[in-house]
């Protein structure tokens, strides 16, 4: 008989952050190990709950008794079993004895191939095993492989010390609606457990659960508590969403998540504070509201903060003016706090306190900020040049980047980097681009995040990151494994991004190579420039695969280690339309015979150098029509080309498939004559050159 199964452990108020991991680790360890002991029906579904005092979890079609299971095991290796006589060996009596078989024979026994020998095998009948067996070493194995982020120790009530991430109260096991009595923390299972705390009457907190499936209903309705973290979530969601009205409200999923781990019936509510807040610039007002209060601000919808926000109280009443009077009591100080550093911050320019950074050291073998912001000022000036910006701006605004580190507000606030810097640079009235750069050159800061918009935001966000690239790689900190504490990764994407979607015409190597002499007063520098580009093109590979493109497409173009990528996808894109012509197939396994070959005759063709293909030297029919199709098609390819039509020269390659065909039917390349043999790889030479200039079409046959 199967029947739903409830466990509930209600303890006190458990970490908010790590509430959403605990109560999934507590079911699945549950589910996990019910069914590694086969008491859990193939449709069986676990629903996992966790509030801000309990982990819970349900699980249907859950057995009382798990089945009786035939079992083969290996007895001994029938060389030791038996002994000269064949008879029962001392070993086997010894083994069956201690397997309590000492009723088996030989003759009981499977004799059967066990690698290159023989074993005996018995095979029995095991009886299946109460749920309540089970389940006790289950719950006890989830419990310990729980990720608790710290763990506490305390005192039960009969002096028994427990350790548990918080003080543990009760203990609820239904399998439908019998108590099973498992222990646990120093408690014993019953089907009693706790409603909430302030909307239950002290003498009527306890709720007791008739019967594993009404479980969430019976708690909401007798004890105000949702105990399914997503249904409080999403009620959260949509009562703020209510509320907001005409606004926006500003609710990321992380304090979601943690506002959701906080309240076990939530209630929003709308709080005000003073419109004289709104002179401070919005994202500190936002930040401090978020991250200190847990509150959520609105916006209207021109993005512009408003003078109310919203909360999530975890008590539902009628009169909720001290709530709403506390909590606007509790946010003015922050508000006020935050007014005040930026009041002050704004007495002092940003070039007045680049003294300081020279004062931080950044790495203790590349020095101060200050140094590096002089590197990264001369990085951003070379590169604004090179895409038509202007470099004393970009010079300008790199020295000024890291300036708001040193104020009160980033102080504070360290997620307000750069952002700061944009407002301090507009009230010294900086030029708006070195404005925007300082807060610009930290995009992209994560996958999706939006480019620098200016020139010299984008010289400056590139210098900044490939500085970070080439000093840090350099003095071996380089990634390993998934430790990458100076985000190298993040900066390499967030480089060849730039490069790829503002199409730059910058070379990689230049890059590197420049960024590379910032370092040469440093002592010890070795150039890795080689070794970050080879992992710049690591990173581009997964950039690609995102865009939809296949692992050989992308291989054709990046094992070519393009220097350039401002057109990389359109090349990558010519490659996947050339891929469906009906005479792909045939021509990327022809280039790479033909690379082999090449590869193989190197000293050959440099001995031939740059003569080319000598028309008199061609022999066979195959070779003459080749030769003559390479020249035909050879200005259409260069005319493709060179206006950067991709696709269209890499269709006309599609015209050389019989000809291509027919040479290595009828031709042999590798003659006796060293003359006709040379001019032959000559003539594969320039076909190879042409089938090559957009990409490397073999990797298209791998």
């Amino acid at each position: 008989m199967t029947q739903t199964l409830l466990i509930e452990l209600l303890t006190e108020e458990l970490p908010p952050k790590a509430l959403a991991k605990l109560g999934k680790a507590f079911a699945d360890g549950i589910v996990n190990g019910l069914k590694s002991r086969d008491f859990l029906e193939a449709d069986s579904v676990a629903t996992a709950y966790a509030t801000p005092r309990r982990l819970a979890v349900a699980i249907t079609k859950v057995r009382a008794v798990s089945p009786d299971k035939m079992i083969r095991e290996k007895i001994l290796p029938v060389s030791v079993a038996l002994d000269a006589a064949g008879a029962p060996s001392a070993p086997l009596l010894k083994k069956l004895a201690a397997m309590n078989l000492s009723h088996v024979t030989v003759a009981d026994m499977e004799r059967a191939q066990d690698g290159k020998a023989e074993s005996f095998f018995y095979t029995s009948l095991a009886a299946g095993s109460n749920l309540l067996v089970g389940l006790q070493t289950a719950l006890e194995e989830s419990v310990a492989k729980l990720p608790i982020p710290k763990v506490m120790s305390y005192q039960r009530p009969d002096g028994a010390t427990v350790q548990f991430v918080r003080p543990a109260h009760a203990l609820i096991a239904l399998h439908g609606d019998a108590v099973l009595p498992l222990t646990l923390l120093g408690l014993t299972a019953s089907n009693v457990t706790e409603g909430h705390r302030f909307l239950t009457a002290p003498g009527q907190r306890a709720v007791t659960i008739a019967n594993a499936d009404v479980y969430a209903a019976t708690l909401a309705s007798e004890g105000k508590v949702l105990a399914s973290v997503e249904q409080r979530k999403e009620q959260i969601r949509a009562e703020l969403l209510a509320k907001a009205g005409a606004d926006l409200v500003l609710m990321p999923e992380a304090l979601l998540d943690e506002v959701s781990a906080l309240v076990e019936w939530p209630v929003v509510y709308e709080c005000k504070f003073e419109e004289e807040f709104l002179a401070v610039p919005q994202e500190c007002l936002i930040l401090t509201m978020q991250t200190n209060q847990k509150y959520f601000a609105l916006t209207d919808t021109n993005g512009k903060l408003r003078s109310r926000f919203l909360i999530v109280s975890n008590i539902a009443t009628d009169t909720p003016t001290a709530i709403i009077d506390g909590n606007e009591r509790v946010v003015r100080p922050r508000l006020s706090d935050a007014k005040f550093f930026f009041e002050q911050d704004k007495k002092k320019t940003l070039e007045s306190r680049l003294p300081l950074l020279d004062k931080i050291v950044y790495h203790n073998k590349l020095g101060t900020q200050g140094a590096r912001g002089e590197r990264v000022a001369a990085l951003a000036g070379f590169i604004a040049t090179a895409i038509g910006g202007d470099a004393t701006l970009a010079q300008r605004a790199a020295k000024l980047s890291k300036a708001d580190l040193v104020t009160e507000m980033v102080g504070e606030f360290p997620e307000l980097q750069g952002i700061m810097g944009t407002y301090y640079a507009r009230n010294d009235g900086e030029p708006e681009d070195v404005a925007l750069a300082a807060s610009e050159h930290y995009q992209p800061r994560f996958a999706g995040d939006s480019l620098p918009t200016t020139v010299t935001g984008t010289a400056v966000a590139l210098a900044d990151k490939l500085e970070t690239l080439v000093g840090i790689w350099a003095i071996g900190l380089a990634p390993t494994g998934d430790k990458d504490p100076f985000a190298l990764r993040r900066h390499a994407l967030g480089v060849l991004r730039m490069l790829i979607e503002k199409r730059l015409s910058l070379s990689i190597s230049s890059l590197l190579s420049h960024a590379a002499q910032l370092f040469q007063s440093v002592p010890g520098f070795k150039d890795p420039s080689a070794d970050v580009a080879t992992f710049m093109y690591d990173r581009l590979r997964g950039i690609l695969r995102e865009r939809g493109f296949s692992v050989n497409e992308i291989e054709a173009v990046v094992a070519q280690n393009p220097d350039r990528l401002d057109d990389i996808v359109q090349r990558l894109e010519a490659v996947q339309a050339f891929a469906a012509l009906p005479e792909s197939a045939s021509l990327a396994a022809a280039n790479k015979r033909i690379t082999n070959i090449l590869k193989k005759n190197e000293e050959a063709l440099a001995a031939v150098g740059e003569q080319g293909v000598n028309v008199s030297l061609l022999q066979d029919a195959a070779e003459k029509n080749l030769n003559t199709a390479v020249v035909r098609v050879l200005p259409e390819i260069d005319a493709a080309f060179n206006n950067g039509d991709f696709a269209g020269t890499l269709k006309t390659l599609a015209q050389l498939k019989d000809e291509v065909d027919a040479f290595f039917n009828d031709v042999m390349v590798m003659a006796e004559d060293v003359a006709l043999r040379n001019n032959r790889l000559a003539l594969l030479s320039s076909l190879h050159g042409m089938m090559n200039r957009v990409a490397d079409i073999s990797k298209l046959a791998a």
